[in-house]
């Protein structure tokens, strides 16, 4: 009997398990929620991560999977009063913009998502091969090696460093994404220990103290409606809104983590979605793919423990300040800055903006390379969004009150 390599057995063992997990796309992402899930006729369904889990943990003991450069790290009582953010980073092109992101000399910065592009060419195969070779480009570019020095950083990711265009809980290779991004981004005890890869942290003292929350859109996320077929593409996405209470976008455990995190003490509040979360204006991923998934966020953000809060976003080469006060939020006024791309700009901002009309959108839709700012005044209780373009330049900017 001829023995198969392990790239070979891992492919099989998708393929023959790939058709129940995508029929079954909003399942949870633990071992013990998939187990549990028996039919009542004695049968147990066979899942990716199931069959894989012995195939990914000889890979591992085979390769080196690789790590960030070393980073600088922040201290709990560190007082906030800028943050960086960004997302959108194609690991081959050009990445001046570390420099001027660093010349702005944020506390902190949070990479939240398509932090590179390790789904460009892959083809399908288990190892996931084209991920792992972003990420070893990304441990040997000098701007982010100095950066990193410099400045500490919180992660989370989007598709395309989850290692698949637009997927969700369904990908079946997503527990060894899981493994090579922790891996990679040297990530907590905390997150290790549990599917996905959302985190928090808490800096400051008792009157001016911020949290910061990254969820994770992807590794739980339920598969999308599609818009049915028409001769042309849809022009602003693919994708219909589902009222389907049992999809999600966060899976159950990551939503009790959340509430939990909503109900710490904090003065001011920074919490990282990797797609938008207001906006309604197009049919690609947001949280309008799942309206009652983003009326749960919002009720949960009303009921949060007293504090001042601005959603930040990315994913969309573009971005911009919404603000909204949807009525599941209790009539608050929430603020979103989103911010893409740092350096994979697709189109110009006067086109975007025409083709792209949001009322809930208070800027243009800036389309150039750029990253973004969260800045925050202690004593006027106010805090300013901005957004910088390549060369640090101001190009959209709002203060509000808390």
């Amino acid at each position: 009997m001829r023995t198969m390599t392990l790239l070979t057995l891992g492919t099989a063992a998708a393929a023959l398990a790939a058709a129940p997990l995508m029929a079954d796309a909003h399942m949870e992402g633990s071992h013990a929620a998939v187990h549990a899930h028996h039919h009542g006729d004695g049968h147990v369904p066979i899942y990716p991560e199931d069959l894989l889990a012995a195939y990914y943990d000889k890979l591992e003991s085979r390769i080196e999977l690789p790590v960030a450069p070393a980073g600088a790290t922040l201290s709990e009582d560190t007082t906030i009063t800028r943050l960086a953010f960004g997302s959108c980073n194609h690991q081959l092109r050009p990445q001046d913009i570390w420099g001027e992101i660093a010349e702005t000399n944020p506390q902190l910065f949070l990479f939240i998502g398509d932090n590179n592009y390790g789904d460009n060419g892959w083809t399908g195969e288990a190892t996931l091969e084209t991920l792992r070779e972003a990420y070893r480009v990304q441990a040997n570019t000098p701007e982010l090696t100095a950066f990193r020095r410099q400045v500490p950083m919180m992660a989370t990711w989007d598709d395309h460093d989850y290692g698949m265009n637009d997927a969700g809980g369904s990908f079946a290779f997503r527990s060894w994404a899981e493994t090579i991004f922790e891996t990679f981004w040297g990530s907590s005890d905390a997150v290790k220990s549990r599917p996905g890869v959302y985190d928090s942290a808490m800096f400051g003292e008792e009157g001016q103290r911020t949290q910061v929350i990254v969820l994770d859109t992807r590794y739980f996320r339920s598969d999308l409606a599609r818009l049915p077929y028409t001769l042309e593409r849809p022009p602003l996405g693919p994708y219909a809104p589902s009222d389907d209470w049992a999809k999600t976008m966060l899976g159950e455990e990551q939503w009790k983590w959340l509430e939990q995190e909503l109900a710490k003490p904090a003065d001011f509040r920074i919490i990282a979605s990797s797609v938008q979360v207001i906006t309604d204006a197009h049919d690609y991923e947001n949280w309008e793919n799942l309206p009652l998934e983003r009326e749960k966020l919002y009720r949960m953000l009303a009921a949060r423990e007293e504090s001042g809060m601005v959603l930040l976003s990315g994913d969309r080469h573009a971005g911009g300040i919404y603000t909204d006060v949807p009525e599941a939020a209790g009539g608050e006024q929430i603020w979103e800055l989103t911010s893409s791309s740092l350096n994979y700009a697709f189109s110009s901002t006067e086109r975007n903006t025409a083709r792209e009309p949001d009322p809930k959108r208070v800027t243009d839709f800036i389309s150039e390379e750029n990253f973004g700012l969260v800045d925050i005044d202690w004593n006027a209780r106010t805090f300013t969004m901005s957004m910088r373009g390549s060369e640090g330049e101001v190009r959209v900017t709002r203060t509000v009150s808390w």
